[in-house]
């Protein structure tokens, strides 16, 4: 499982830095949004993917009955599935702000707009 899981990993970080590279700023948010879905499944992944008990220590016993589950993977993912809301959340307001403002999604027409020449 751990092994179809890397290939799906792999495949996702591909699809989310091919799709950053783009000129498109859509494709740009989706492809921030592949990566950080795909760094998510990473740590799950690397944490190890067993099926246990939760970690709850009985009274008298210094710790849980094995196969317990760990719950720090799951807790930094549930942190990074949020922050990643809100990254996402923010680069969808600036898409919206920038297409109004230059009117268009292609990257290389907003480098023209910038003032600047090449």
């Amino acid at each position: 499982m751990e092994t179809l899981m890397a290939i799906l990993i792999g495949c996702l970080f591909a699809s989310g830095i091919y799709l950053m590279l783009r000129r498109s700023i859509v494709k740009l948010a989706i492809g921030l949004v592949l990566l950080s879905q795909s760094a998510n499944l990473l740590i799950f992944t690397a944490a190890g993917l067993t099926r246990g008990n939760p970690p709850l220590v009985s009274a008298g016993e210094s710790m849980p009955p094995l196969p317990y589950a760990d719950p720090l993977p799951q807790a930094l993912v549930l942190t990074a599935i949020v922050i990643g809301f809100g990254v996402l959340a923010f680069t969808l307001v600036l898409v919206k702000r920038v297409y109004q403002t230059v009117g268009t999604d292609d990257l290389d027409e907003m480098r023209s707009t910038d003032g600047f020449k090449d």
